[in-house]
């Protein structure tokens, strides 16, 4: 089922902390959904991404709402490079309430209208977040071309912008990396 009437909005600044929140909501709910009470994936206190995640998407890229028949129903965070024609897909989520009605993959679709130029998109998602991986390679058309773990850190940490971040803590779980090539 394709969801009908998707607009991707600008992100307001007065909507910003909402916006914030409602992310980490979403996040926990999958992280819930797949590991119950008991996960340990938290970022910072009781939250599976951080504030500063989300707030250093948000400074460093483009956010948008993403709304159903007006509607808020989830936000994306992109950051273009219009040089290098590459763009990455920081953040996108659906509130719990609205999943599998096929709203992220419209809000997608409408991305790529949005950016036409764009000839490759990358991502990632936590290895545990199956749901994310199922939707980003069997609806969006993206293919996993990494995987980051203990054994195999990113040299670009995105909690850090540093290089080489990993500090050799074994509880580090792994994150694979996904790119869409265009046509």
């Amino acid at each position: 089922m394709i969801a009908k009437n998707i607009t991707l909005t600008p992100l307001t600044e007065d909507d910003r902390e909402q916006f914030i929140k409602d992310n980490q909501y979403a996040f926990k709910f999958g992280a819930m959904q797949e590991f119950g009470q008991r996960d340990d994936h938290f970022e910072e206190e009781g939250e599976i991404i951080s504030r500063r995640t989300i707030e250093q998407s948000i400074d460093g890229g483009t956010a948008y709402r993403i709304r159903e028949n007006g509607q808020i129903v989830g936000g994306v965070v992109l950051h273009i490079d219009e040089e290098t024609r590459r763009g990455d897909l920081e953040l996108l989520f659906v509130e719990p309430a609205a999943h599998s009605k096929g709203i992220g993959q419209a809000a997608w679709r409408e991305v790529e209208r949005l950016y036409p130029d764009v000839t490759v998109w990358e991502t990632c998602t936590p290895y545990f977040e199956t749901r994310n991986i199922h939707f980003y390679i069997n609806k969006c058309g993206f293919h996993a071309v990494e995987f980051f773990n203990r054994f195999h850190p990113d040299p670009h940490d995105p909690e850090t912008g540093e290089e080489n971040a990993y500090d050799g803590d074994d509880s580090f779980d792994g994150m694979f990396r996904f790119e869409k090539r265009m046509k």
